[in-house]
């Protein structure tokens, strides 16, 4: 029987849900984004880069080894090439200073022996002898292979007797790796002990070593040289007429501000919770090269939900379709012009990029290596390679800059003028990369000049562009520095 009358409620019909207010699902999904951002940058800044790394230890050898194999090779070059070398890179003494220290924290963290074997190395090539005999006294106390290495590291570094040559002959054959930290100590060693053989034989590794990372780096920086040249004719170009509008995209973008804030929060947050979700499957003891390419590719893709999103919520109400909205269509008859603008935005880029890493140097700052090492490059399988390039210099400038320029900075644009919306958006770019202070400014300079393209030209694909070749010569330089 049902109970009530006119005008009292019917407690047997459910009242309907009302639907909570748009501010608060932007609210909390504004939470949600925090926390994430919260975490990354914890996890970039809070001393745990070394502890998220894949095999560590190998990936530190091979960055410092290699350098260091780099400056053999710059030395024994005409002056005049040295000089040009030490415009581009670290000179002998610097690169020691990075390894000693790199390798110090490392060993903090790391439970393998040859750690503190090519700490040691490197604080004899780097004249740090007091420090080393401390180290070479603990040593023996710490038995095998440390007492053996000890009397190695002694012969070649601090002036010891060699003692039982035959033995030690042994001893060195079994530490080599055909790496630069014990060729060195197998010379040092040879030569004291008057091992006129073994020093000449080492000595033949380490140039022909040498020489082949120097022939790759001649044509790396060569090939940027030249781009150089070109994108300065082009920006000088450009700096003299007007950019061309290659896009029909207009700034301020049609969408209301507010729409477009709440859009990218949400957006956001969705990408966070996949690239925590994905994270949080992808890691465990079974992770491999495949599962770190997958890894990277889901989170190159975790913006797509926002795209989506933008495109409903914010370009159709507006009556633009989705490449026009963005510029990603050029006007027609305009195609060409986008090399030339691609090459100035290329040369403006790396003169930014030169100029803040001379007065990092002349202040002693340097990005740590973990920031740009990526095991894909350096030693994966010829498949993983191809699939992390693509990944990086695919997929990842696309969706970056539809997400930052195309979505962050237009927003922006409705509220701030190109002076403040610029620079802004580019912050937040350089911050959701997770590096150092140098990495970030370098990041930043890029995101800056993307910013002011997209509104100079009213498209999108001179930044993608730029963005493209830029990852790629960045990837090139780990190829070609470390693979081989």
């Amino acid at each position: 029987m049902m109970r009530g009358g006119p005008g009292c409620p019917m407690d047997s019909v459910p009242t309907a849900a009302k639907r909570p207010p748009v501010g608060v699902l932007t609210a909390l999904a504004g939470l949600v984004l925090l926390g994430f951002v919260a975490m990354m940058l914890g996890l970039s800044y809070g001393g745990a880069r070394l502890e998220g790394m894949a095999a560590p230890e190998r990936a530190l050898a091979l960055v410092v080894s290699r350098s260091l194999d780099l400056d053999e090779a710059v030395a024994r070059t005409p002056a005049w090439e040295r000089r040009l070398w030490g415009l581009v890179f670290n000179e002998r003494a610097e690169d020691l200073a990075e390894g000693v220290a790199w390798y110090a924290e490392l060993a903090t963290i790391s439970l393998d022996a040859r750690v503190d074997l090519h700490l040691a190395v490197l604080e004899a090539e780097a004249g740090q002898l007091e420090r080393l005999r401390r180290t070479l006294g603990e040593w023996r106390r710490r038995g095998e292979p440390f007492a053996v290495w000890a009397d190695l590291v002694s012969v070649a570094y601090l002036g010891a007797a060699p003692d039982d040559q035959p033995a030690a002959s042994a001893a060195l054959a079994a530490v080599r790796a055909g790496d630069w930290f014990t060729d060195r100590l197998a010379l040092r060693w040879a030569t004291r002990a008057g091992d006129t053989r073994l020093a000449a034989a080492v000595a033949a590794e380490l140039d022909a070593r040498g020489r082949r990372v120097l022939d790759r780096m001649r044509w790396l920086v060569g090939s940027q040289a030249a781009l150089l040249v070109v994108g300065g004719v082009a920006l000088a170009l450009l700096a003299w007429r007007r950019p061309a509008r290659l896009g029909p995209s207009v700034l301020p973008p049609p969408w209301r501000g507010r729409d477009g804030i709440s859009v990218l929060v949400r957006g956001g947050a969705l990408a966070a919770l996949l690239i925590a979700g994905v994270s949080l499957l992808a890691h465990g003891p079974a992770e491999g090269p495949w599962t770190r390419v997958a890894l990277g590719t889901a989170v190159s893709l975790a913006p797509v939900p926002l795209v989506a999103l933008a495109r409903r919520r914010l370009l159709v109400p507006a009556g633009v379709g989705f490449r026009a909205g963005l510029g990603l269509a050029p006007v027609s008859g305009r195609s060409r012009a986008l090399v030339p603008v691609t090459l100035a935005l290329l040369a403006a880029g790396a003169l930014g990029e030169v100029g803040l890493g001379l007065v990092a140097r002349g202040l002693g700052v340097a990005a740590h290596w973990s920031e740009w090492f990526d095991p894909e490059l350096a030693w994966g399988t010829t498949p993983i390679l191809a699939a992390a390039l693509a990944d990086v210099v695919i997929l990842t400038p696309v969706l970056e800059e539809i997400v930052f320029r195309g979505l962050l900075f237009a927003t922006l644009r409705r509220r701030l003028p190109l002076a403040a919306a610029a620079p802004a958006s580019a912050a937040v770019f350089a911050l959701a990369h997770g590096y150092g202070l140098l990495g970030f400014l370098a990041v930043f300079w890029s995101g800056l000049l993307w910013a002011v393209a997209y509104e100079k030209t009213g498209s999108l694909l001179p930044s993608i562009a730029a963005h493209a070749v830029d990852n790629l010569g960045a990837s090139l330089s780990v190829v070609l520095a470390l693979r081989g």
